[in-house]
């Protein structure tokens, strides 16, 4: 192998060691140089050459040898993801002309979380396929960053990464519920709503009543105790009293939503994934405030995967999304 390039931008293909980034990442995602080897079908021995290679080529440690054990250095971590990301889209590109007989379309590969995908995904992409019946598309419900290059929507806080984080809405919840549930725990209340559809519209809810006569339903959330959003809505509705831990647990916001249509349950959630259930009276919002949970829906692009497809994709959507009203007089908190 040759030695290195001086400086990180004299690189060139020349200097790329193929043979050798091909064991690296085999062994790395595998674990082990005998898997790599099997993986490749080659000798142990030549699996272990490439990456001593490599490492010498690069003037770092890629693994940390030890017995019975080979674990990734903090160099190996950062170098194994762009591996693996730039084969599988050589090896998806290398797919598609195959399949395609040499006249490949342009593909879409699109990420989206799971309430998200089964709540907006087919008006967002009709709308899309109509304007660019072009592009092929592939829709996925993995979290963002796993798997093939392209565009993803992730539910997550604020942060800072090496990809790009647009910002499509902050998210703001309200407890949602079926109509019936409303009906059975109506009760009056200082200042609850009325609610639209109601048969006993003249009770308007109580929360109180509501939590006591119903389960509340829990959306899981990496990184936040158990009931943190729930507790912090019942602050914000003026009655941190009320006992809101117990329940049910769900993984996604449309599971939640599913159980409380069933009018068994309460669930706080960001109406702005069940507008069409809410336009249709099979789900109330029967309290004024909003909870702004810190979280958002950002679309998040890895720079190099911004081909012409993606960059499409995103200016479109950043557009469709691009200055959501608010409710007039809707209450807001933070948690």
């Amino acid at each position: 192998m040759k030695p290195r390039p001086a400086s990180r931008h004299a690189m060139d293909r020349q200097w790329l060691p193929l043979n050798a980034l091909r064991a690296f990442e085999a062994a790395g995602r595998l674990g082990s140089f005998t898997a790599a080897a099997a993986s490749l079908t080659v000798a142990q021995s030549a699996v272990s050459r490439h990456v001593i290679a490599l490492e010498r080529f690069l003037g770092v440690p890629l693994f940390e040898r030890r017995p019975g054990q080979l674990a990734l250095t903090e160099a190996g971590r950062h170098l194994l993801p762009a591996v693996t990301r730039g084969f599988d889209r050589i090896d998806g590109a290398l797919g598609e002309i195959i399949a395609e007989r040499g006249t490949p379309r342009r593909m879409l590969r699109l990420a989206l979380p799971p309430s998200f995908a089964l709540q907006l995904a087919v008006p967002i992409l009709r709308d899309f396929r109509a304007e660019h019946p072009e592009l092929a598309i592939e829709i996925g419900t993995r979290v963002a960053g796993e798997g093939e290059g392209g565009i993803a929507v992730a539910y997550s806080e604020p942060k800072v990464s090496d990809a790009i984080n647009d910002l499509l809405w902050m998210e703001r919840l309200a407890v949602v519920c079926a109509p019936a549930a409303i009906v059975a725990g109506a009760s009056s209340g200082a200042g609850a709503s009325s609610v639209e559809g109601a048969s006993s519209a003249d009770a308007a809810p109580d929360l109180a009543a509501l939590v006591a006569r119903h389960d509340i339903l829990h959306v899981r959330l990496g990184g936040r105790p158990h009931g943190h959003m729930w507790r912090a809505m019942a602050r914000a509705a003026g009655r941190p009293d009320l006992a809101v831990d117990g329940g049910l647990v769900f993984d996604t916001a449309q599971l939640a939503v599913q159980y409380a249509l069933a009018g068994d349950g309460l669930a706080l959630v960001d109406p702005a994934l069940f507008r069409d259930d809410l336009a249709a009276g099979r789900l109330v919002a029967p309290f004024e405030t909003r909870l702004a949970s810190g979280y958002g829906y950002y679309l998040v692009t890895a720079p190099e995967d911004l081909d012409e497809a993606v960059a499409l994709f995103r200016s479109w959507l950043i557009r469709r999304f691009a200055g959501p009203a608010r409710s007039e007089g809707e209450a807001e908190a933070a948690p």
